[in-house]
């Protein structure tokens, strides 16, 4: 079974693996119900999805109308005004049939004019408050992709006490020095507020570029032995208090949950620097911004 941790001041156990819903995006039902009932063998009990991310809403929907109560449920919205966040918000609710859902987040905030938007009278805070206000999501967080995650999530806790932040994490963003310094910056202020801390993109290998995309991770071609995926789940892991986002593949879901369930301690940076054929650092340092 994969271990648990107080998810920020939620009071909830969650799995320090996070199911990401985007790798049912193309899911029938059928498939879902299996991937879903994995889980459980693995005691997971944390889900992460969004309306954007095709199917996963409506296959999710079934299972939880019978395994509610086992789940931790978290989805966003990329609305970014009062109206249109409680409409989409709406919508989630209907999908994933559910009266209310554990965590809501505002998704990829990152930019700065969407951000004042969000921010601003009339934007998508105003229904975040009014949502958890009537009992329709218990927790708010905001999420976002690229090297300008860190500092627009300080931003976002400057301006509003979240309960969860989410953004990447992995052995090669860290090799950025302003990321990471940014990264550090914003994990120390969650510690301080009890924030949780999610990661995505721990088993990154490097941009798509121009080659065909043979999986269904979005941003970026993934680690797909078993041995590498140990060891960049492993080095993700070794941040205290976070939880790592599953990939959106349902290929890799397998080795990502048995690399969790044998997790101890993190790789050192030789151990890590011994697969850098597979992550193929020059394009990486190239291209960091493209792992968005």
């Amino acid at each position: 079974m994969i271990s648990k941790l107080p998810f920020g001041r939620t009071g909830h156990q969650s799995t320090r693996v996070i199911f990401g819903g985007y790798a049912l995006s193309n899911a029938a039902q059928a498939e879902a119900d299996s991937v879903l009932a994995h889980l459980q063998e693995y005691g997971v009990n944390h889900i992460d999805t969004a309306p954007i991310y095709g199917n996963a809403e409506r296959v999710i929907g079934p299972w939880l109308a019978k395994h509610r109560d086992d789940f931790f449920i978290a989805t966003k919205t990329r609305r970014r005004s009062r109206t249109d966040a409680l409409d989409d918000l709406k919508r989630s609710l209907e999908r994933l049939c559910v009266d209310y859902v554990d965590l809501w987040q505002m998704h990829g905030l990152t930019n700065p004019v969407g951000w004042e938007k969000v921010m601003g009278p009339g934007g998508a805070l105003e229904a975040f408050i009014e949502a958890r206000d009537k009992g329709l999501v218990r927790f708010l967080g905001v999420t976002g992709h690229g090297d300008k995650a860190p500092a627009m999530h300080k931003r976002s806790l400057e301006r509003f006490d979240f309960d969860a932040v989410l953004l990447p994490y992995n052995y090669l963003q860290i090799q950025n020095p302003r990321y990471a310094a940014d990264f550090n910056e914003l994990v120390e202020l969650c510690s301080r507020r009890k924030v949780a801390v999610q990661t995505i993109k721990s088993i990154v290998r490097r941009p798509w570029g121009s080659r065909s995309q043979t999986y269904n991770t979005y941003f970026y071609e993934p680690l797909d032995t078993q041995d590498a995926i140990n060891k960049s789940v492993h080095w993700s892991l070794g941040l205290p208090d976070s939880f790592l986002i599953t990939a959106g593949d349902t290929r890799l879901l397998p080795k990502m949950l048995e690399a969790a369930k044998c997790f101890e301690n993190r790789p050192s940076d030789t151990e890590m620097n011994a697969i850098t054929d597979d992550f193929d650092m020059q394009a990486i340092r190239c291209s960091m911004s493209d792992l968005k």
